[in-house]
């Protein structure tokens, strides 16, 4: 619905606009706001922010309809103005246009015209709201969107290339920060929003320094994944740097005082690269499937308050690069043999 004030100190045009646009009126289309001068039409403006156009008379008592125009554009400058006035010389109509008016039309009304000149202004007022609304967004989106990425969402290549599944090799890690579904039920909404923003925060910039990236969030635990060259050395450079840092973090809340400490799983291999979701609900993450990646996550459960914990298979890949300790022989859910799994140590 449009949302239309009209400013005149004429009360028979109020019953004549109501009148002439009484099946837009019934059908939800416009919907009419009078004021018999402008300090009455700003007065309506706060208490209506949402009106999209004013049309407004020029000679009024009070306020006049230039004196409007100049209040207009101070404080409601996305919305559009028309002058419907019988002062139509050319002085009055390049003093409204400089003060913002978006067109003129003179008295005795033509309603022809009038319709005309409404649906115009109110389409440009739309455009314009809805261009404010894609910068907003974009302006979002830039705050959780890598910059490298939106540029690649700009190229033409973008759309094919999302959209292909690709079996890749890579390292998958799983963070858990232990203990915090406790705080979670005690503690304030706000307070634990932003201990875990900020725990996570700290997370991010190590696994990134690695050239890894976020999979996902879940609850209080990250998903990461790490591709490319030593993908399994960088993510247990990560996954050290990330216990360093948490153990020197100081403890949190005036009553809480927790004291945040994570366990982590780590899993290379093979894995299923591509968008899964619900292209009904329109919601498709990007993501890695398959056996490495319920692996990680079996050993996350495994691990303990700052352990790393890996596989056999990876320790032998990385026993000369980092020291490691055998933790034992462990059953993991849906694998048939046991698992031996080592700690990471340095």
């Amino acid at each position: 619905m449009s949302k239309i004030l009209v400013v005149d100190d004429e009360a028979d045009l109020e019953t004549l606009i109501k009148q002439k646009f009484r099946k837009q009126i019934r059908g939800g289309e416009y919907e009419f706001y009078f004021a018999e001068n402008g300090r009455v039409a700003l007065e309506k403006l706060v208490v209506e922010p949402e009106i999209d156009i004013v049309m407004s008379d020029i000679n009024m008592p009070e306020m006049d309809g230039l004196t409007l125009l100049t209040k207009l554009t101070e404080s409601n400058p996305l919305i559009k103005s028309v002058i419907v006035s019988a002062y139509g010389d050319m002085e009055n109509i390049r003093t409204a246009m400089n003060r913002g008016a978006f067109d003129f039309i003179t008295k005795p009304i033509n309603f022809e015209d009038l319709t005309l000149t409404m649906e115009k202004t109110l389409k440009h007022a739309k455009q314009v709201k809805e261009t404010l609304k894609a910068i907003k967004e974009n302006n979002i989106l830039k705050m959780y969107v890598d910059e490298n990425v939106l540029n690649f969402m700009g190229n033409k290549e973008f759309e094919s290339t999302i959209m292909s599944n690709d079996t890749i090799e890579a390292t998958v890690m799983f963070i858990d920060i232990c203990g915090f579904t406790a705080i979670s039920e005690t503690a304030t909404p706000d307070t634990v929003v932003s201990m875990l923003n900020s725990y996570f925060d700290e997370m991010v910039k190590e696994i990134m320094e690695q050239e890894g990236y976020i999979d996902k969030f879940i609850g209080d635990a990250i998903m990461a994944v790490f591709k490319g060259d030593y993908h399994l050395d960088r993510a247990i450079d990560a996954a050290l740097a990330i216990c360093h840092k948490v153990e020197k973090l100081p403890a949190i809340g005036v009553d809480l005082q927790f004291k945040p400490k994570v366990s982590i799983g780590l899993k290379s291999g093979e894995m299923i690269s591509g968008n899964i979701g619900s292209q009904s609900l329109k919601r498709l993450d990007y993501t890695v499937i398959g056996d490495t990646v319920n692996t990680a996550a079996r050993l996350q459960d495994a691990a303990r308050e700052n352990q790393i914990i890996i596989c056999e298979t990876c320790y032998e890949k990385v026993k000369e690069s980092f020291h490691c300790e055998k933790v034992g022989v462990i059953n993991l859910k849906n694998k048939v043999h046991p698992l031996t799994i080592y700690e990471v140590k340095e």
